[in-house]
């Protein structure tokens, strides 16, 4: 980013006499005025103090970045001064800061998300190097400080230059999470960070819902030490790293300990040496350093991988026989809609047929996948396709998902693919006698007793209502907030995935309201007993609103890691309260994870009636929640003031 872009020499002033933070703030704003980059002084003026009394915008070391999101600049821009005497009564994170460098920087509102976080992310990235800030302070004038400014790429290359020929550990790591938002990016960003501070080389690839994002190159692989596997679903592409020595984690233990795992990464690197590294590497093969997964991990891996691939067709299928409804009942074409071969009846077809006839065959093939790989896709389908078969549905599906992945791991094992034959056992052995074996046994040795098993389920759930249904939604809106994202809350996940499936969808409505409740709970609290919470807790309860409004639990995560003891229980007496309501009145939903957007689509009561209970619910939920946070934070400050005493 080219800093020298976003200012002018006119708005870069050295060794100022000011006073203080007032003087200092009044003083920039002017110059952003006289250089024409605002609307209304006067707006951006109060946008900048308002900013102020929210929290404290110094930082250590002598820095302080005032900012204003606001309709009154015209473009965004940055003003810098560095001070000659420095300012002294400006709030900071640091109480004995003094500030002999600010940097305003003004942001018109609908760049509040985009350049104003890429401005402060550059801006604190360079900053952290005390050679570049110590370039700024130095400049005698505005246009010396103006050429200072970009002064860091070169630096940052040279630096590169320099690491090139010291000794030091190189490690490669791969982050996955189920749903590939929060976690996925928490994790890498851990990692890197505890990379730096080890004097370690670390490059992380992040398999999210964007797809592989920073992939590992073949120079990387060749000069890497060792990988590390921060992941809950199968690492794509898995076999570019057999021959590394392995460390395999959860996605969520770099937010526990990134550090230690690196540590242990160097360890085996020095304990087991790195074997060569193949351009083209057979399918299936395995390192012998490899660490082997445990059973239960395997099976939570599986259900975890497979769940995620369906997600997208869930959603697909849900909303586009939704979208056939609406229009149906928004035009009053009823008639169009249940005619066959009609274009709104073609529609609703597009859409049931994803739910109805993909779903489940996508299902267990992802998670044969999980299992065995590539090779184990062609039998997983064919699983899913005889679960559909047999009237099995969900829980067929995943069974064949097993049977598949594990009856070609040992194939794999005992049938390996080499010599003249090797393309042949690969591309004809695996994927047909895989799919005869598990097809025979899905639809003549299980398929009767799946059937009358999920049958079974559909009649039990459909049967639930009154205390049953509130005992329900109770146990899977504790279960969403235990952990936040953890295996709990996908166990939660994974069977109001399977109830969909079946067709009942009143636990998922439940799931989904309570994933609003830990968000909204913590941002009340950091609001209403912000004095109980530290600036930077507040500052995080802030934004975590907004993840809950997209159905996002992942944001309540910091507090949870600071506070579990009090923390946990106020989520989940909120959440089950949340998850009781939704299920005793019936309320269902056929899409999942689509956040507040499923108000739109809730069934079993009238559109208004039905999204006034289901956000109630959510809202109620939270507000007990916050309630305990506040008061459980209030009890855990004045135990320790009493301690202290």
């Amino acid at each position: 980013m080219e800093l020298s872009k976003l200012t002018s020499p006119n708005l870069l002033r050295t060794k100022l006499k000011l006073q203080s933070k007032k003087e200092a703030i009044d003083y920039l704003v002017k110059q952003l005025d006289d250089e024409g980059k605002l609307k209304s002084k006067e707006g951006f003026l109060k946008a900048v103090y308002d900013r102020e009394e929210l929290s404290p915008t110094g930082f250590e070391g002598g820095l302080a970045i005032p900012h204003g999101k606001s309709p009154s600049v015209k473009e965004a821009a940055f003003a810098v001064a560095t001070i000659e005497n420095p300012i002294t009564d400006w709030e900071s994170l640091d109480p004995t800061n003094q500030v002999e460098l600010v940097i305003l920087l003004a942001i018109p509102d609908e760049e509040a998300g985009s350049t104003h976080l890429s401005l402060l992310s550059e801006f604190m990235t360079r900053l952290s190097d005390p050679s570049y800030k110590e370039g700024l302070l130095k400049a005698e004038s505005s246009e010396e400080l103006f050429k200072q400014l970009d002064n860091f790429e070169q630096e940052e290359e040279q630096e590169e230059e320099k690491t090139k020929t010291e000794e030091s550990r190189t490690i490669l790591a791969v982050t996955a999470c189920p749903a590939g938002i929060a976690h996925t990016y928490m994790a890498a960003e851990a990692l890197t960070k505890a990379g730096k501070e080890l004097g370690v080389h670390v490059y992380v690839e992040k398999q999210g819902a964007n797809g592989i994002e920073d992939r590992h190159s073949s120079e990387k692989l060749k000069k890497a030490d060792a990988v590390i596997f921060a992941n809950d679903v199968a690492v794509k592409d898995e076999e570019r790293f057999s021959h590394l020595p392995k460390v395999k984690a959860a996605v969520a233990a770099p937010l526990r300990d990134a550090k230690g795992l690196l540590t242990k990464a160097i360890e085996k690197a020095e304990k087991y040496p790195k074997g060569e590294y193949k351009e083209e590497i057979d399918t299936g093969s395995d390192a012998e350093e490899s660490d082997h997964k445990k059973f239960k991990t395997e099976i939570k891996d599986s259900i975890l991988t497979g769940i995620s691939y369906i997600i997208p067709i869930i959603v697909a299928g849900g909303m586009t026989l939704a979208a056939a409804v609406l229009i149906s009942q928004a035009f009053n074409l009823q008639g169009v809609y249940e005619t066959e071969g009609s274009w709104l009846w073609l529609l609703r077809q597009l859409g049931g047929g994803l739910l109805s006839q993909l779903m489940v065959p996508i299902l267990a093939a992802y998670m044969a996948y999980s299992i065995a790989d590539k090779p184990a896709l062609g039998p997983g389908f064919a699983a899913g396709v005889a679960a559909n078969l047999i009237g099995s549905g969900f829980l067929g599906g995943m069974l064949g998902g097993f049977l598949a992945g594990f009856f070609l791991k040992f194939l794999k094992k005992n049938i390996q693919p080499k010599g003249t034959f090797a393309g042949f056992i690969s591309f004809w052995v695996y994927p047909v006698l895989g799919t005869l074996a598990v097809g025979s046994i899905m639809l003549f040795v299980i398929g009767e007793p799946l059937a009358w098993l999920n049958n079974g389920l559909i009649d039990w759930l459909g049967s639930l209502s009154g205390a049953n249904a509130l005992i329900l939604g109770a146990i899977l809106g504790g279960m969403a907030s235990f952990d936040l994202g953890g295996p709990v809350n996908k166990a939660a996940y994974t069977f109001c995935i399977g109830a969909m499936a079946s067709g009942n969808f009143i636990p998922y409505a439940a799931f989904a309201s309570v994933k609003m409740v830990s968000a909204f709970a913590v941002t009340g609290a950091t609001i209403i007993g912000k004095q109980y919470f530290s600036l930077q807790e507040q500052e995080i309860g802030k934004q975590t609103w907004l993840l809950g409004l997209a159905g996002i639990t992942e944001g309540a995560i910091p507090f949870m890691i600071n506070d579990p003891l009090r923390v946990i229980p106020s989520l989940v007496a909120g959440s089950a309260v949340t998850g009781a309501i939704v299920a005793y009145f019936d309320l269902g939903l056929n899409v999942p994870g689509a956040g507040i957007f499923s108000l739109a689509l809730l069934q079993g009561k009238p559109i208004l009636l039905g999204a006034s209970i289901w956000l109630g619910a959510a809202i109620f939920g939270a507000l007990i929640s916050m309630i305990l946070l506040i008061i459980t934070r209030k009890s855990k400050l004045a135990k320790e003031e009493r301690l202290a005493a």
